[in-house]
Formats: structure tokens, C-alpha cells, sequence
């Protein structure tokens, strides 16, 4: 159980017996213990006066600091180094201290609770990756501009992507969820996170909505024709909701390429609606009045959950990514996604669950009765002439993933 590299750690911990056994299970794998400390500020005293180590080994209840405020403190202090939590509290705890990690940007490789062992230890260093300075962790994303986003809606600058949606039961693609992309001539290939909200501020994302649209149907359309019946979901701004004439403009559109409003699912986040209740509740009402497929995206990261259910006329409830991830190893995620799926069967809506990258969560949303799933394992986003020569290639793998268990 020899590491194939060597690292060097430095190990947090208050009790002199686990700090023990955790450097002796450390050299078993073949790591290299540079430091120990009994608190947060023990350890930073000493990492003031040493190299840094590739790996923290932080014990989250001590005396004087504890991991918590260390975790904290590293952060406030750029100190970039991989870290490790352990602890004997509740799961739910350790996740909340691993999530806070993550969006300190502190690489987290694994979250363990006590007693250590060999197995946990090892598997949290396989996560191990060298911190890089140019890393896009560490590297700020440009906003762009709103003139450069008018002169890309001018120039049809704007790609679709698409991510499949696949049958948990049966492995075959039900849909496709439409993902925005920007071929910008100088910066290149450029994410929504990076002019999504440029574009509500300034207005434009009713232009940008009916540009990823046309791309879509575009898209379904040609699909349609060759015989792939297959859903097409596109994002929605709150800011269109409110626009009283934006589901007819929706509805014209999808009728000038022949479409079924059907084979068309309207993805809203759950704080879509928060604002103008009035208007963006007419418009959803209308949608699924002429068809549409309505999904209520980003379940469960919202503050009002159920009565967004309770009030808009919802065909799919679609599980937030930080449910999914890590499931199979965290009751209270399982617990979390097992009562949303639960919700969905009895209001008879489609689940889907985006995010899914390992096949242990997968294991876990066949187990809860999920419908479908989206994430890297099964298959990443990719421009729509590429959909049908990867469905050739991977159907087989799909209906495997996907076979349930023995």
C-alpha cells in the first residue's frame, strides 16, 4: 500500500496518541511526516520557520485554535497547501468544514471521520495534485464587457453545447441540456460565468436567450429529422420571466422550426421567480399551457423549495450537483437526495440528478429510484454534431453503467 510518490505532511492533532498512529499509518504508505502540532496556532508558528509541506493532516477539535479557524487562517494567509480533515463529530459537520474548504479554493483531499485507517488515509491521498500558481483555481476569471457581448450577439459569436441526459434504468439518451458557450476571436473558448450576469445587468439576456434558442432548435431540429426523438432543455433568467410577451416570443420561435413544445424543457432556477411573483408566474403558467416542459432546476439550493413546487407547474425537478457528489459516502447527502426523489415521485415528476461523476453516486440514484442522470460519467458537454458519433460509440458502455446490480 506503498504511495507511488513521495509527499511530505504535517500533522494537526491535540492527542499525542493520534498523532502517533497518524504518522505511523503516513509512513506505512511511504509519506514523509515534516511536522506535527498540537493546534492551529502551533502549526502556524512552525510553518513560518519551514518548508511548506504538499499535505495538512488537520484534526478539526483541539484547544487554543482548533481546524476550523486553521482552515481559516491558511486561507486568510495564501497559504496554499493541499489539506486533509479529520474528526470524530457528526458527518454533516465534516462535509460543512469540507464544503467551506472548497470555497476557500484550499484543494481538499479527502474528509475523514475517526478512527484513521490505512484504507481512508490512502484514498485521500490519491486526490493529490501538485498546486500550480497558473491553476484555474487560483487564476481569476475575466468578466467581459457589455459592448463586447452586444458586438458577439451581432457576429453569431455564441455556440450551443450539449450535455446528455441518460435513462438511469436503461442507459439510452432521453435529452440534451443546452449549455452556452462564447468562440470569442481573441480569448477564445469563453464560459457563461463570464458574461451571464454582464448580460442581465445590461439587458441583454432576452437577445442572448433567443441566440442559444435558435442554436438549440437548430440542433433538435436536425436531430428530429434523422429519427433522435430526443428533449432539448434550455436555461431561463428571471429577468425573462418577467417579460409578459417572452412565452409567446418562446412559442413562435419553436413553431417556425416545426418542433413539438413538447421536446422543448424550460430549466429555472429556484430564485427565478423571486421577483416579480406576478408576471413570472403567467409566463411559466402560459408555457406549460402550450406544451412546454418545465424543470425546476438547482433543487434544493433555494430558500423556498416547496412552495415553488407548490405554485408553478413543474414537469421536472432536477437535483443540485452538491447533493449528488459524494453520496455514497455521505449519509446526509443520500438522505437529502432520497427525500427530493421521493417529492418528485409523489407530484409525478421526471428526477434528474446533474453532477454525477462517479459510479458509486450512481449506484446510490439507482438504489433512491432517480429517472435520469447528467454529469462526466456518462457523458460531458460537446457541440451537437458530435452527440449522435459518440451515442455510436458509448451506447453499449451506457446500458452497462446503467445495468442495475445483480
Amino acid at each position: 500500500m506503498i504511495m507511488p510518490f513521495e509527499l511530505n505532511v504535517f500533522i494537526v492533532e491535540d492527542s499525542l496518541i493520534q498523532r502517533m498512529h497518524a504518522a505511523t499509518l503516513c509512513a506505512e504508505l511511504g509519506l514523509s511526516v515534516v511536522g506535527e502540532a498540537s493546534d492551529g496556532n502551533e502549526a502556524l508558528l512552525l510553518l513560518q520557520n519551514s518548508p511548506l509541506p504538499d499535505v495538512m493532516l488537520i484534526d478539526l477539535e483541539m484547544p487554543g485554535m482548533d481546524g476550523i479557524e486553521l482552515i481559516q487562517e491558511l486561507a486568510h494567509r495564501d497559504i496554499a497547501v493541499s489539506v486533509i480533515v479529520s474528526s470524530a463529530k457528526e458527518d454533516a459537520l465534516i462535509s460543512s468544514v469540507e464544503t467551506m474548504l472548497q470555497a476557500y479554493g484550499l484543494p481538499v483531499l479527502g474528509a475523514i471521520k475517526k478512527p484513521l485507517t490505512i484504507e481512508q488515509l490512502s484514498k485521500s491521498f490519491d486526490h493529490f495534485k501538485p498546486i500550480s500558481k497558473d491553476s484555474p483555481q487560483s487564476r481569476p476569471e475575466v468578466v467581459m464587457a457589455a459592448s463586447e457581448i452586444t458586438k458577439a450577439l451581432v457576429e453569431h459569436q455564441f455556440l450551443a453545447y450539449f450535455q446528455p441526459k441518460i435513462s438511469i434504468k436503461t442507459g439510452v439518451i432521453k435529452g440534451v441540456e443546452t449549455l452556452i458557450r462564447w468562440q470569442h476571436p481573441e480569448k477564445g473558448l469563453v464560459m457563461p460565468s463570464q458574461f451571464i450576469s454582464i448580460a442581465e445587468e445590461q439587458g441583454l439576456i432576452n437577445e442572448l436567450t433567443m441566440e442559444i434558442l435558435d442554436l438549440a432548435l437548430q440542433q433538435c431540429r436536425h436531430w428530429h429529422e434523422r429519427g433522435l426523438k430526443i428533449t432539448v432543455a434550455i436555461n431561463l433568467s428571471m429577468l425573462s420571466l418577467s417579460n409578459s410577451t417572452f412565452a409567446e416570443h418562446i412559442a413562435q420561435k419553436v413553431a417556425s422550426y416545426a418542433i413539438d413544445p413538447s421536446f422543448i424543457v424550460l430549466e429555472i432556477t429556484e430564485t427565478a421567480v423571486m421577483g416579480d411573483v406576478g408576471n413570472a408566474l403567467g409566463t411559466l403558467a402560459r408555457l406549460r399551457l402550450k406544451g412546454f416542459g418545465l424543470s425546476i432546476d438547482d433543487y434544493g439550493t433555494g430558500f423556498s423549495s416547496m412552495q415553488q413546487l407548490s405554485r408553478i407547474p413543474f414537469t421536472e425537478l432536477k437535483l443540485d450537483r452538491s447533493f449528488v457528489d459524494g453520496a455514497h459516502a455521505k449519509p446526509h447527502l443520500r438522505a437529502i437526495l432520497a427525500s427530493a426523489i421521493e417529492i418528485a415521485k409523489k407530484l409525478e415528476l421526471r428526477s434528474v440528478a446533474e453532477g454525477v461523476e462517479c459510479v458509486e453516486d450512481l449506484v446510490v440514484l439507482q438504489e433512491l429510484g432517480c429517472d435520469i442522470v447528467q454529469g462526466y460519467l456518462t457523458a460531458k458537454p460537446m457541440p451537437g454534431d458530435e452527440i449522435v458519433p459518440w451515442l455510436k460509440n458509448n451506447n453499449q458502455r451506457l446500458r452497462e453503467l446503467c445495468k442495475p446490480a445483480p
